[in-house]
């Protein structure tokens, strides 16, 4: 008898049925979704076997990650969303919104130190002009043409093309041409209109995300998926949502990746403040386990890449979930602002070396892949045959990248209204 069918023999009956199905390789419904995430004890022990199980089967023993940096060009944002704690209002002493030459700088500064992938993202200031994102691209792919642009959250795309008077597929065609190359598929958290207007009453809506990510997909732009958890929502909104995004994945196979994101809540105005009732302080250890175990399950056939956020969930607990259905350990980073701002405690930066070090302790093969999950080295299991890199030596980040609370005080990226910019040149 194998390990696995041994091990289903003490599980539940039903929980059982499921599992077995999924090994089958028959498609899991919402209700059965549902039904696995409320398993305990050796129930879960099984349902973690059974997704690593088929991460083997799916994408075998490798484990990738990418050497990639952040930049958040800025903090201010004409959004009012429940949960974040990055943004700034217009007139915060803690805005800032850096210049596209520095950008551009943090952008050629990661390119030293090995990166192959900038991710840009941020708040969405008012002052913002049409061309700014284009610039940026342009910008970008000037001084680093061999690095790959990772840029703008479905949520940035549409105030994007809004301030440009372009249609979505108009704007994703001219930030393209610009230079980018993937978009994050951020924004989503819950995709269900009515999770959003208790979280999040004015962010972009289930349809929009949902047009913004298959028009990318359709003029061969990938995008991630993601989804946060561990707020407001239920089992079964979880459920829905992963449903969804394997029903946009069969249409277009455009999802590079799924990355389920464990909401922060130490310093989020959604749970700090009280005002939505019912918001829990994040999932629990175990809740994460059967999150990325169910969602191995229900979308690796189809979005066979399971990442797992060291940033959310710390290094230890990514290291379990390795065993638990998950394929990628994400990027390096080197700077890192929105899950520190919500109360992440766990850095802005992890070394390539680190990273490997984590998966050959779980016996896995470590690989650098770039965006399109394309492997660029496939490491041994001697660390001692492992090239020495830039990052590698980087032992203070913030001192080497700078932090977001620095960002924050720095009079050079202070943001000024244009209105206030015009008052004072007229003084």
């Amino acid at each position: 008898m194998s390990t696995i069918e041994s091990l289903l023999s003490g599980v539940t009956r039903e929980p059982r049925q499921i599992l077995e199905r999924a090994l089958a390789g028959e498609d899991l419904s919402v209700a059965d979704g549902v039904r696995l995430s409320a398993v305990r004890g050796r129930d879960t022990a099984a349902l973690c076997l059974v997704a690593d199980e088929l991460r083997r089967r799916q994408v075998g023993e490798r484990v990738t990650y990418v050497v990639n940096r952040n930049v958040n060009f800025t903090n201010v944002c004409i959004k009012t969303c429940r949960f974040c704690a990055f943004a700034r209002g217009v007139r915060s002493e803690q805005g800032y919104f850096l210049p596209i030459e520095e950008v551009v700088r943090r952008v050629v500064q990661a390119k030293e130190h090995g990166a192959t992938e900038v991710c840009i993202q941020a708040g969405l200031a008012p002052d913002t002009r049409p061309d700014t994102y284009l610039a940026l691209c342009r910008a970008i792919h000037a001084a680093a043409p061999d690095v790959h642009i990772h840029a703008f959250s479905p949520e940035e795309v549409k105030f994007g093309a809004a301030l440009s008077r372009l249609s979505i597929e108009e704007y994703l065609i001219a930030l393209r041409e610009a230079g980018l190359g993937s978009l994050p598929g951020t924004s989503a958290e819950i995709l269900d209109d009515a999770i959003r207007d208790r979280i999040a009453p004015h962010r972009i809506r289930t349809a929009e995300w949902i047009e913004v990510i298959t028009t990318a997909h359709r003029l061969g732009i990938p995008t991630t998926s993601t989804m946060m958890f561990g707020h407001v929502e239920s089992a079964e909104d979880r459920m829905k949502h992963l449903a969804l995004l394997r029903s946009i994945q069969r249409e277009t196979g455009g999802f590079t990746e799924l990355v389920p994101l464990s909401f922060v809540h130490a310093e989020s105005p959604l749970f700090v403040k009280a005002e939505v009732p019912g918001v829990q302080p994040g999932p629990t250890g175990q809740d994460v386990v059967r999150l990325y175990a169910i969602a191995r399950l229900m979308v690796g056939a189809d979005i066979p890449n399971l990442q797992a956020s060291w940033v959310k969930e710390g290094l230890r607990q990514t290291q379990a979930l390795l065993d638990c259905g998950v394929n990628d350990v994400g990027g390096t980073l080197m700077n890192e602002s929105i899950s520190t701002a919500a109360g992440a405690t766990h850095g802005q930066l992890m070394t390539p070396a680190t990273l490997r070090k984590i998966i050959r302790d779980s016996g896995r093969v470590p690989v650098e892949r770039n965006t399109r999950y394309e492997p660029l080295r496939v490491f041994g299991p001697d660390p001692g045959g492992d090239p020495r890199e830039p990052l590698d030596d980087v032992v203070d980040a913030d001192a080497t990248f700078g932090s977001y609370d620095a960002l924050a005080a720095d009079a050079r990226f202070h943001y000024e209204p244009r209105s206030a910019r015009r008052a004072h040149a007229a003084e």
